[in-house]
């Protein structure tokens, strides 16, 4: 048993041992099918901690031939397929985390000889009787093991893309380049390899590292195909963990879900996992991830990425053409580009039906609410979000006047990055000028109710909060916005609240740029 090749299951031990284990052992029948495929070189990309690795642990303890996993697997739902048997531990397999190897080593010059110095010891502990040269590569390893044993390789790269995220200069780009070609397009070691395995955060560079590995198959958080359901937790997974815990699955939706992937709702697996573990609700993606990502790239200020952050701050979704996109940095240079990239580290959802994305939780909200901080040109918006729980107080006052001088800076500042109708703009304001609302309503914009569809209405999660709903009008008076919230009843979906729920008309003026504002509390009487 080595480190990099024919490793133990010690580390998938580890996950089957932990208090909570949810089973996605099914992943061994599925990739058992492409074994000897044309599609037996796969590469999976999902943000961090999203179960990339344990799954690749999982692989090492099934099929590497340097352990007996039998008894760990017996009572895994994989144990009861026809499959189970016929690869169980009956691989080479060689396998290397980039992103360990990298941190490790000093001299980043030197990562891949480093490397393949380690792949050499390890071949001669475990193949003895073979002859290996000081100076072979690590697929001259590989051809030798196979013409002489027999037996094929499994070959499972975590981190593929850490020297390309890390922008490591070219010289070491281009031998890492040089590297993945040997192994994965060289026709001599290809009957040699029965499945390769490669995970990282960012898909397949197109523009350079595609020459090298255009024959895998990529499964990212744009197109999973099959490979959806097993990475992160799904709804049902996730649903019975808060039923043993005997935690609130509805506020586990609203912190970890909002990640559409394929055809299921999936979960942060980490954050749920410390979540059930801690007993307690919070932002665990700081541990995982950093908000400077997020602000490094909307610094760039590309036309319309302000605009766009600015609607999905204020709960909208929007379009996004993440088609030519070339997951290279250096070459990220619109609006789309930031987005598609900030869509696989995990911090926007996308959604392939209607090509839109958005902040997908409670959980990234926050870590925006850090990035617009630090981000010099959002200041004026992140001083919006910071004053919106004043705004909220004011509203419950009745300062109507007030409300409405805060309006006026809320829509200057969201109108000047719109190129639409100014009734649209006026509702992303309030929307934003309302932002911390969210942490004690749930607010449904267009919400149906009565004859019609009332604007904005703010259900309280706390009955002692009064429920609000706000109607809009561009070019006509906050008192005919009160009207029609009247007059089309759109209280009568509020009927839990109607003892205190307030009634919240305002009006822009499109000439002079000034809102009004009428503030009623609903009188049950008069109706």
């Amino acid at each position: 048993m080595g480190i990099y090749i024919n490793p133990g299951n010690e580390n998938f031990k580890k996950a089957v041992n932990s208090e909570i284990f949810v089973d996605k052992s099914m992943f061994i029948s599925r990739i058992s099918r492409l074994l000897n495929t044309e599609q037996c070189f796969m590469c999976v990309s999902r943000p961090r901690r999203f179960g990339k690795s344990m799954i690749g642990n999982m692989m090492k303890a099934y099929f590497s031939k340097g352990c007996d996993s039998r008894e760990m697997f017996s009572n895994l739902k994989i144990a009861n397929d026809p499959c189970f048997e016929e690869n169980l531990n009956k691989f080479n397999v060689l396998t290397v985390d980039f992103g360990a190897i990298f941190n490790m080593t000093e001299n980043r010059n030197n990562v891949l000889k480093n490397l393949r110095d380690k792949f050499i010891e390890d071949f001669k502990d475990e193949f003895p009787d073979i002859k290996f040269s000081e100076k072979d590569s690590v697929a001259d390893l590989i051809i030798k093991v196979f013409k002489q044993t027999k037996t094929q390789f499994i070959i499972i790269i975590d981190e593929y893309d850490t020297l390309i995220r890390e922008r490591q200069n070219d010289a070491l780009l281009e031998e890492y380049r040089s590297f993945l070609n040997s192994l994965f397009k060289n026709n001599e070691l290809s009957p040699a390899i029965a499945l390769a395995y490669l995970t990282g955060i960012l898909p397949i560079q197109r523009d350079r590292v595609q020459s090298k590995l255009n024959n895998f198959k990529e499964y990212t958080m744009l197109a999973p195909a099959w490979s959806a359901e097993f990475f992160g937790f799904t709804k049902e997974e996730t649903e019975s963990l808060c039923n043993k815990y005997s935690m609130s699955f509805e506020e586990c939706e609203n912190w970890y879900d909002g990640y559409e992937i394929g055809e299921f709702d999936i979960y942060n697996p980490n954050s749920v996992v410390e979540a059930m573990m801690r007993r307690r609700y919070a932002n665990y993606w700081n541990a995982t991830g950093s908000y400077e990502v997020v602000s490094d790239y909307i610094r760039l200020d590309f036309d319309g990425t302000k605009s766009a952050i600015a609607d999905m701050l204020a709960g909208r979704e929007i379009r996004a053409d993440v088609e030519d996109f070339e997951n290279s940095l250096d070459k990220i240079n619109t609006k789309d580009n930031v987005l598609a990239y900030l869509i696989h580290l995990g911090y926007l959802n996308y959604n392939s039906d209607n090509r839109t994305c958005r902040i997908p939780n409670k959980e990234i909200r926050q870590e925006w609410e850090k990035a617009i901080k630090v981000a010099e040109n959002f200041s004026k918006i992140a001083e919006m979000i910071k004053d919106s729980e004043e705004l909220l107080r004011l509203v419950q006052d009745g300062a109507a006047d007030e409300v409405a001088a805060a309006l006026d800076s809320a829509h200057s500042e969201v109108s000047s990055l719109k190129n639409y109708n100014r009734e649209a703009s006026l509702q992303a304001a309030i929307m934003l000028a309302f932002y911390t609302a969210r942490t004690k309503y749930t607010i449904i914009q267009e919400l149906p109710s009565g004859y019609g569809f009332a604007d904005i209405g703010f259900i309280p999660l706390d009955k002692k909060d009064p429920a609000m709903i706000i109607e809009l009008k561009c070019n006509h008076d906050a008192d005919t916005a009160i009207k029609q919230i009247k007059n089309k009843n759109y209280p009568k979906v509020f009927e839990n609240y109607l003892d205190n729920l307030l009634l919240v008309g305002v009006n822009y003026d499109k000439d002079t740029k000034v809102h009004n504002c009428i503030i009623e509390k609903y009188n049950i009487q008069s109706q």
